[in-house]
């Protein structure tokens, strides 16, 4: 696989934020669909958001938030058919065409205030399970 073939493909996105120390800190999903590529500046998903009565605002939205992730295809798996749901993170994807997992890693303890946070991104290379 090409990085050029995740245009136009969905996915559920997974990732587990840690500590310094290694804590869990929280776990998020969101799904979306790809909408451009770049070796470089990364994966950028075009986010879905569930509207009340469980409708799902996809891209056809110009005010859908944008994600980035890094440009490795490690992390990507093809996702088994069905249907996705994850009422706190607002997730409703039937058949998506990808899962991908990340590990965030905060890498300092403390910033000063109004300085930038740092946080290490390290792709999971086992395909995830479903339950």
């Amino acid at each position: 696989m090409n990085i050029e073939d995740l245009i136009d493909k969905t996915c559920l996105i997974g990732l587990t934020y840690y500590g310094v120390n290694n804590e869990l800190l929280k776990q998020v999903q969101h799904s979306g669909r790809v909408i451009s590529v770049d070796e470089e500046e990364g994966i950028t998903i075009k986010l879905d958001r569930v509207l009340p009565k469980n409708t799902i605002q996809t891209d056809s939205s110009e005010n859908n938030e944008l994600f980035v992730l890094p440009p490795l295809l490690t992390p990507w798996f093809i996702a088994p058919p069905g249907h996705y749901k994850n009422a706190e993170c607002q997730i409703d994807i039937k058949n998506p065409d990808y899962f991908v997992t990340w590990n965030i890693s905060k890498t300092t303890e403390s910033t000063p205030e109004g300085e930038h946070e740092w946080w290490g991104w390290e792709p999971c290379t086992a395909p995830p399970s479903v339950n």
